[in-house]
């Protein structure tokens, strides 16, 4: 069901904060930092992947989602609904369902029998398709997921996030350079304001992560 209420961008960012403090879905550690995927250190980790098992917290996120993705790129906007292996498949699954759509999801590689494919579904040519995954980071993923779905013939001008780090400025010029808008609810300094405002970790933690989202590159290289 499309959902008709329209909270702002900012309740929807604030709420969205809150509700991932709420399942522990932010870790914040400045003593012993987390390895990202690139192998550089970081004081913060989200795992949007939770969402799922809170039923209730869930369908709020995907009403957000959806009404986020309705307003800014239009609502007529698409014909199908790409999610990418594995993360973004349930969430490209429950906003398809919202606006009505097919479903479909991208493999990060060709499975390597059968049809060899990486799209699952169906998905045709001349498709306006809306890539949607649980976060992005500095954008490289999303690169390899649009290219895929365009040698179907469809096309993909813009991937929906829950999460959006929003510390790398390279990002958004990473995906606009490759022709994808990028849409998102909250980032981490929308995470840092609710998890200050909630008292939700230690002074001395909030300050390391709130050093690191500053300058994320130069915290990086200091820990090497």
């Amino acid at each position: 069901m499309i959902p008709t209420a329209y909270p702002t961008k900012e309740e929807i960012a604030r709420l969205t904060a809150r509700m991932l403090l709420e399942i522990e879905a932010v870790h914040f550690n400045a003593k012993t930092p987390f390895t990202l995927a690139s192998g550089l250190p970081s004081p913060t980790y989200i795992d949007c992947r939770k969402l799922i098992s809170y039923p209730r917290i869930r369908a709020t996120v995907m009403d957000f989602l959806t009404v986020t993705v309705m307003r800014d790129a239009g609502f007529e906007a698409f014909d199908n609904i790409a999610g990418g292996e594995t993360a973004g498949i349930p969430f490209a699954a429950l906003v398809a369902e919202r606006m009505g759509l097919p479903m479909t999801y991208v493999r990060k590689k060709p499975k390597g029998y059968g049809r060899n494919a990486r799209i699952e579904g169906a998905m045709f040519e001349g498709q306006r398709v809306l890539l949607v995954e649980d976060l992005t980071t500095d954008g490289g993923s999303k690169l390899s997921f649009v290219d895929a779905i365009r040698e179907t013939g469809a096309t993909c001008a813009h991937t929906a996030v829950i999460f959006y780090y929003g510390i790398f400025p390279e990002t958004e010029k990473k995906l606009g350079d490759h022709g994808v808008s990028l849409h998102h609810l909250c980032t981490w300094h929308d995470v840092l304001a609710e998890a200050r405002a909630q008292g939700a970790f230690d002074d001395a933690t909030l300050s390391e992560v709130e050093s690191f989202l500053t300058d994320p590159r130069a915290w990086q290289e200091a820990r090497g």
